[in-house]
């Protein structure tokens, strides 16, 4: 029987290896898994108990000898271990007979930002995970790849990612990346400043998740007006019991003017970093934002308001990076340019 080429790279995996959630894309299938970057493990032996949904609905209402771990911080690997678990947890979950015989391809996606060692990092873990090849991609270039961007034409094509652990913005022209700001404030930033809130204003002490859900349901940037309001349960630091509070979408929208302001101000230092004729390109065809924090209630207005420059807020933004990705990998050898280099030493 003649050797099928076509089947055999068939299960190639793209990964978008997020600090909040990791997405995996397949080969010819789409995008199979959009799980939480969340893993629970018994503390006694270190033995891991959960992964992804799992383990993120156990986030602080875990007995004492089991603890849930997020193996990824601002954007790159902070256990090498757990991350390594976790990855070929889900690349054995998608897995086809095929997979396991052959061993995929992987592509990943990474922060603009990071370091040769923490690259090397994302491609060992993926190497010990089970892959043959590894391949990094900038998330900057693969959202503007996944939004449908003209990314080897010789204009300015401006985009701003915004995950749970950065936020990357950059201007890409010929399939290269010619200025690029890479922040490490995204999500994350944004629920810690609203736990914060609670402590200093209600001496009110909130999980993570609870700060997720007020960030999706309240959560905005000035000048948003729509007025809102929900109540929220945490422990009194003080009394040391439970109590609810209520709290407006005005109070959150001032929660999180700093991270907000840190991402304007990027945007800004990117745009004077950005040479005139890509400057006029960019006036010429607006910002695009990607990632989950796109969706924070009047961020693109006030982007625009900031800028002067039309923003355009991606079809679901959530996935734009690891689709991105994926069309790398179907067409290798037409995307060579944007692959990310490693030093091998």
């Amino acid at each position: 029987m003649a050797f099928n080429f076509q089947s055999f790279f068939a299960n190639d995996i793209a990964i978008d290896l997020g600090t909040a959630n990791t997405l995996v894309y397949i080969r010819g299938r789409g995008i199979v898994i959009n799980e939480p970057s969340v893993v629970a493990i018994r503390k006694v032996d270190q033995e891991i108990v959960a992964y992804g949904k799992e383990a993120k609905e156990m986030q602080g209402r875990t007995p004492g000898e089991i603890t849930t771990v997020r193996p990824l911080k601002d954007g790159v690997i902070a256990d090498f271990e757990l991350a390594e678990a976790m990855i070929r947890h889900f690349i054995r979950r998608v897995a086809s007979n095929q997979i396991l015989r052959w061993r995929p391809r992987v592509a990943v996606c990474i922060p603009s930002g990071i370091t040769d060692v923490e690259k090397r990092a994302v491609r060992d873990s993926c190497e010990h995970a089970g892959a043959r090849e590894v391949y990094l991609i900038d998330e900057p270039m693969a959202a503007a790849i996944g939004v449908g961007l003209p990314i080897e034409e010789p204009v300015g094509s401006m985009v701003i990612d915004i995950g749970g652990g950065t936020t990357e913005i950059a201007v890409i022209s010929l399939s290269g990346i010619v200025n690029d700001i890479s922040i490490r404030i995204g999500g994350d930033e944004m629920n810690e400043s609203i736990v914060q809130h609670f402590k200093r204003n209600y001496n009110l002490l909130i999980g993570e998740n609870t700060a997720e859900n007020i960030k999706c349901q309240l959560g905005s940037a000035a000048p948003y007006t729509e007025k809102s309001s929900m109540a929220v349960r945490g422990r009194d630091l003080v009394a040391g019991i439970p109590k609810t509070v209520e709290i407006t979408s005005a109070e959150v929208q001032e929660a999180l003017s700093e991270p907000v302001n840190a991402i304007v101000d990027a945007t800004k230092l990117c745009l004077e970093r950005t040479p005139p004729e890509l400057s006029s390109d960019i006036l010429d065809r607006g910002i695009v934002l990607s990632g989950g924090g796109a969706m924070l209630k009047g961020l693109d207005e006030r982007l625009r308001k900031e800028t002067s420059l039309p923003i355009i807020v991606a079809e679901d933004p959530l996935t734009c990076v690891v689709r991105g990705t994926g069309k790398v990998l179907e067409d290798l050898t037409h995307y060579q340019k944007v692959l990310s280099k490693v030093r091998r030493y």
